[in-house]
């Protein structure tokens, strides 16, 4: 039984925050003077429980925005998936145990017992030498070989890989990333040297088993060649093709109006036959000077 005075009651309030997801437990403690009749005090509290919204959310931001949080996230995530894996869609993870080829200047990052070796002058043979050198075309390759972890990436470019079953693909020079040894590899020139106003003199020929990773700006699409219905590219969105197509330099305009530049509205690449074409939705300059 509590027996109240007349005399107004005084209020103390202990707050403590906690961080869990209820908010914050506040305990109010009521105190009533004696009473001026019987000297009984009284003693009234409670336990409030409300929501500070405010410092809650600003609770919940700290931890958003933590170095934990950001460390967890962005740490490497060995997802066991093979010799290529992504390690994000801007991120080649190549599980190192042997020999590959990658695209020169890709490498962001390795670790490991890893050597770098750009490719020799003659390990193609002579043919593709001078192919090389006429085209001036970023195809230069690296050999990496060892065990660890390298990290690859191209100017932040999306990556697809592709598992060859004894098949044969035409990457632009550009567009290619990194491939394994088994793959047979060799750069196809265009018939027709005007081709080069295009920037698609000199494409890379893929064929065998194996995986190569290639990489384009955004999404790419894959159209469909028939005999009844060729399809007719931008040779500087063109990223790759089936083996068996060979595309014929297309234009509908006279060559003096192209001299300078070689744009899609000015030459285009016709496919024809049975195959497929994959394209970008970007038009991408391909032409490098080669260190």
């Amino acid at each position: 039984m509590i027996l109240r005075s007349q005399q107004p009651a005084r209020t103390d309030e202990t707050r403590r925050g906690t961080t869990g997801s209820d908010g914050i437990a506040t305990l109010r403690l009521v105190w009533h003077p004696p009473d001026a009749f019987n000297g009984v005090v009284g003693v009234q509290s409670d336990v409030v429980l409300f929501y500070h919204h405010d410092l809650k959310d600003l609770t919940m931001s700290e931890r958003r925005y933590s170095l934990d949080r950001f460390l967890e996230k962005t740490r490497d995530k060995d997802l066991n998936q093979g010799l290529f894996e992504l390690e994000s869609d801007r991120m080649l993870d190549i599980n190192l145990n042997g020999e590959v080829w990658t695209k020169m200047g890709s490498m962001i990052a390795y670790t490991g017992n890893v050597k770098f070796e750009r490719e020799g002058i003659l390990s193609q043979g002579l043919g593709n030498l001078l192919k090389k050198a006429v085209s001036g075309e970023g195809t230069a390759l690296t050999k990496v070989s060892g065990k660890g972890s390298v990290f690859c990436a191209d100017s932040g470019k999306k990556i697809t890989i592709l598992e060859l079953q004894n098949e044969a693909i035409c990457v632009n020079g550009n567009d290619l990333l990194a491939f394994e040894m088994s793959l047979n590899y060799n750069i196809k020139m265009m018939k027709k040297m005007t081709a080069m106003l295009a920037g698609g003199l000199f494409n890379i020929r893929l064929e065998g088993t194996g995986m190569v990773a290639i990489t384009s700006h955004y999404d790419p699409i894959t159209l469909p060649v028939t005999p009844h219905q060729p399809v007719v590219t931008d040779p500087n969105a063109t990223v790759l093709w089936s083996g068996q197509l060979e595309p014929q330099l297309k234009t509908d305009v006279q060559f003096k109006t192209i001299i300078g530049r070689g744009s899609g509205e000015s030459l285009q690449f016709l496919f024809q036959g049975h195959g497929f074409v994959v394209v970008q939705p970007y038009e991408e300059v391909v032409f490098q000077n080669q260190s």
